[in-house]
């Protein structure tokens, strides 16, 4: 079973840049599709960005297009998440997922099949 462990977050100003890191054991990372999803207080889960399993494929939600990306180290076990210009909108507790086979990567938080705990990204105004 793949464990998956987030790093990274933390508290920001707004306009400042964060890098998420997710690191991923006991599986072969590259049969992995490798997701990013955000949950904030009070909404549901939500589609960041995702990565396909050879990183030759991203795909990003349209809020965080052009601030944020995805990509991954598969001699590292390690999907990152460069986070620029962030907004107070973009609070959230990030969670990384990992998807077996899963190419192209879904935007639905039911096709993933392991998750991180989480890490918390808070942004000031």
């Amino acid at each position: 079973q793949v464990q998956l462990v987030e790093s990274g977050g933390g508290l920001v100003q707004a306009g400042g840049s964060l890098r998420l890191s997710c690191g991923a054991s006991n599986g072969i990372f590259s049969n992995y599709a490798m997701g990013w999803f955000r949950q904030a207080p009070g909404k549901e889960r939500e589609f960041a960005a995702s990565i396909s399993r050879l990183a030759g494929r991203t795909y990003y939600t349209d809020s965080v297009k052009g601030r944020f990306t995805v990509s991954r180290d598969n001699a590292k076990n390690t999907v990152y998440l460069q986070m620029n210009n962030l907004k107070p909108e973009d609070t959230a507790v990030y969670y990384c997922a990992a998807a077996l086979y899963g190419d192209p990567p879904d935007n639905r938080p039911g096709a993933y099949d392991y998750w991180g705990q989480g890490t918390q990204v808070t942004v000031s105004s």
